[in-house]
């Protein structure tokens, strides 16, 4: 059924569809059964994603596995209980790590729950107001870039779990000095711990072409490398870390945490507003991509502002349980879809799923070894970096290639705040210029009526003393530049200057501000200004502005040939 935009721009979760009397027991076993698989699914990454999100040495509520464990369940079942996709899965992402990194090191973990918080707010004021359908309008280099980048980042981050360098020298955040960092190390390099890596690299990339996607191959990979570990105790003799060893032997406990308040400091508030932005607008890509993949899979449509005001509301509340940031995840909202889920209750058994793993079998996650969890996410950056638009620089316009490679560059050299403040200035600079660029001031000579083959300037003759431009395209303040150089060049002032803009779509105060300098100038040398053909937007701008009374209300006519008309008129005064 299509729902009218009324219906669409309030806060309606889409799970009280479920009880409207369409949903059955079938609905609900394959919910049930796509609610368990993809929590299967959540579980090695929920635990890398923690730890790839905290920097060794730094005091968090609980151990960093247990972070990312917190945040899937709590986040997974507010955005699928108040969401606007049906078949959402939320928690902890990846694409986070740069920035959660950024700024736990500039602010601690109190920073991030903090900055968590704000970007909640944020994304419930965008759904609030309506803003879901502006987030597509983000040009495409910029997300590009910066998901490629983000992606660069990831694998530099899991560079020492992977290679399983474990020294007292911590690895720095920054790309460049982990760079220097991983050259300083190489002999430092457990060939077991790699080895083992790659093996679960191997794994979760080609166990689902055995044809057993039921089984998700990033839990094969994370239990084979657990039971090898301990069965050849490869732990003490081959060193090879686990989180037991990095984290203690509680890492995750066996509850859900208490909720405690996060520390706010209003100093440390206004440091924060661009790292929380940047929260906000990366989990509102992020999640209303999933919801457009979502909409693909299952031909349903999405409620964009309902699902930033669940997100929203998950990363509100997710801080006052110790947990990071989330959003919607395209790849395990895939694999909802693609084990038969239909409704948000898939999403809540996953949740519920991951609450049982925690409860029945924490006790036995200290095993796990750090290369099993790292091979996970080095998969996950692989599959999120849109390589292949990297291959198409050389192809796409060069304004296009400069904005994508500067934001790839500066979200991996620098950060992801400082990449997308750049990539969307530059991004709203080139977009201007190529709108300045469709738009030609050219004059009408006679000789163009008479070969014309519109009719109203079919036969038309332009009187002597009258002069005749024609405007196409918006006229913004980078055509209005284009309107006074072309009008200077003009020797002489004619007694009469007829401007044609019936092919005006729009109009900006700069626009406006031309136009009075031509008026005035004209008017100065003793002439007159005739604007024809004016569309509802600028003529409304015109209105208010008071420049009806500058230019006469007679002089605003609404064809060609009543502008021809009022020119005569004026050379018979």
């Amino acid at each position: 059924m299509v729902r009218s935009t009324a219906a669409r721009s309030r806060f309606r979760p889409r799970l009280l569809e479920v009880f409207n009397g369409n949903y059955g027991r079938a609905d609900f076993g394959n919910d049930l059964m796509a609610g368990l698989t993809v929590g299967m699914i959540a579980l090695p990454l929920a635990l890398a994603l923690g730890i790839a999100s905290v920097p060794n040495g730094i005091a968090t509520p609980f151990p960093a596995p247990a972070l990312g464990i917190f945040t899937a369940i709590i986040a997974g079942f507010l955005i699928s209980a108040l969401g606007g996709t049906r078949v959402q899965i939320g928690g902890p992402t990846a694409a986070f790590i740069p920035i959660v990194l950024l700024i736990i090191e500039k602010h601690g973990y109190g920073g991030l729950l903090m900055a968590t918080v704000m970007a909640g707010i944020i994304l419930m004021i965008m759904g609030f107001a309506k803003m879901g359908s502006l987030i597509k309008y983000i040009p495409w280099p910029v997300t590009s870039g910066f998901t490629t980048g983000i992606a660069v980042a990831i694998i530099a981050t899991q560079s020492g779990d992977f290679l399983g360098i474990h020294t007292s020298d911590p690895a720095p955040r920054e790309f460049i000095a982990r760079l220097h960092w991983l050259a300083n190390h190489l002999p430092d390099v457990n060939v077991p711990s790699l080895l083992l890596a790659t093996a679960c690299l191997l794994v979760i990339v080609y166990w689902p072409r055995l044809g057993m996607k039921r089984v998700p191959g990033s839990i094969v990979a994370m239990l084979g490398a657990t039971l090898v570990v301990a069965c050849f105790g490869w732990q003490q003799s081959a060193g090879i870390s686990t989180i037991g060893s990095k984290f203690g032997v509680g890492a995750i406990p066996a509850s859900l945490p208490a909720i405690s308040w996060p520390y706010f400091d209003l100093t440390m508030m206004r440091d924060l507003i661009g790292p929380a932005t940047a929260i906000a607008l990366l989990g509102a890509i992020e999640s209303l991509l999933s919801a457009v993949v979502a909409d693909g899979l299952t031909n349903e449509r999405h409620d964009s502002n309902t699902e930033l005001i669940a997100q929203g509301i998950a990363n509100i509340v997710c801080p006052f349980f110790g947990g990071l940031p989330a959003t919607g995840a395209i790849a395990r909202t895939s694999a909802n879809v693609s084990n038969g889920g239909r409704s948000p209750v898939s999403g809540i058994v996953h949740s519920v799923t991951l609450l049982c793993i925690i409860l029945l079998f924490s006790k036995w996650a200290g095993h796990v070894p750090m290369a099993a969890l790292s091979a996970v996410l080095v998969f996950v950056a692989l599959r999120m970096g849109e390589w292949h638009e990297m291959k198409r620089l050389r192809t796409m316009p060069l304004s296009d290639a400069v904005v994508m490679v500067t934001t790839f560059s500066l979200t991996v050299i620098f950060d992801l705040v400082i990449a997308v403040e750049v990539g969307m200035v530059l991004a709203a600079m080139l977009f201007i210029k190529r709108v300045s660029d469709t738009t030609e001031v050219s004059q009408v000579f006679e000789s163009d009526m008479l070969e014309s083959q519109e009719q109203l300037l079919s036969g038309k003759e332009i009187p002597e003393g009258v002069l005749v431009y024609r405007i196409f395209g918006p006229f913004l303040f980078g055509a209005a530049e284009k309107m006074e150089d072309a009008l200077e060049r003009i020797e002489q002032f004619p007694k009469i200057l007829i401007l044609r803009l019936n092919l005006v779509s729009a109009m900006d105060a700069t626009a406006l501000n031309a136009l009075e300098s031509v008026i005035e100038r004209f008017q100065k040398h003793g002439g007159a200004v005739i604007l024809s053909g004016l569309h509802r937007q600028p003529l409304d701008m015109l209105r208010k502005a008071g420049f009806v009374n500058v230019i006469g209300r007679a002089n605003l006519v609404a064809h060609f040939d009543e502008a021809l008309t009022r020119a005569k008129e004026i050379l018979a005064e």
